[in-house]
């Protein structure tokens, strides 16, 4: 029987080569987001995880959706409750779109949609800050998965206890060049983030990698 979510419905996250089985129409543009991709890119868990993301962007959503199985479904929140992305109006902000399996009753994906055009991914928060599209999203194994420094950006505005968590595992595994590109870009966004405090100059030049000079 297949059902619609309810305030009951609990989350059972697919794994990340569930996702690439889930969407495996080649028509279909998305990429491991957030935690999940922190995690593939390390090679390891870093903690565990509630959900699971991936993102798009807003003119792929449809094709992400359209390569959904019958069983599946793509819902965004509703006030209290939970309206079919199908019938949500043109001006609805699909931010983010649940996949809810329901022959089991269970979310098992979260969709983010990102902006970009065809050469480069933008931050959807400030459109100052791009990159093209291999350096944003990388083929791990066949999975398209965000880079670690793009994710790290995203978790930067209000970093909590378990970003803190993500960013100590993740930054000091970053190449030079994708960690001097990270502590530019919240310098640049995010320069009230907790995290800033930690790369900004001259207050902790030692620490900017971009500012640090060889010895």
């Amino acid at each position: 029987m297949v059902t619609s979510p309810s305030h009951l419905t609990e989350w059972d996250p697919i794994s990340p080569r569930g996702v690439a089985d889930l969407l495996e129409d080649p028509g279909a543009h998305w990429w491991l987001s957030g935690g999940a991709a922190l995690d593939r890119w390390l090679g390891r868990p870093i903690r565990s995880r509630a959900n699971i993301d991936v993102s798009t962007t807003s003119r792929h959503l449809s094709e992400v959706v359209a390569a959904l199985p019958s069983h599946c479904s793509a819902w965004i929140a509703d006030g209290d409750g939970w309206l079919a992305l199908a019938d949500a109006g043109k001006d609805a902000d699909p931010q983010p779109v649940l996949i809810h399996d329901g022959s089991a009753d269970r979310w098992v994906l979260q969709v983010n949609v990102e902006d970009g055009n065809d050469r480069v991914w933008v931050y959807k928060r400030d459109p100052r800050l791009q990159l093209p599209w291999d350096r944003a999203v990388l083929d791990l194994d066949g999975i398209p998965t965000g880079a670690p420094e793009v994710q790290l950006v995203w978790k930067a505005l209000r970093p909590r206890p378990e970003d803190d968590a993500d960013k100590d595992a993740v930054l000091p595994e970053l190449s030079a060049g994708a960690r001097a590109w990270w502590e530019r870009a919240i310098l640049t966004i995010h320069p009230h983030s907790t995290w800033s405090i930690h790369v900004r100059s001259p207050f902790a030049p030692a620490k900017a990698s971009w500012n640090r000079r060889a010895h």
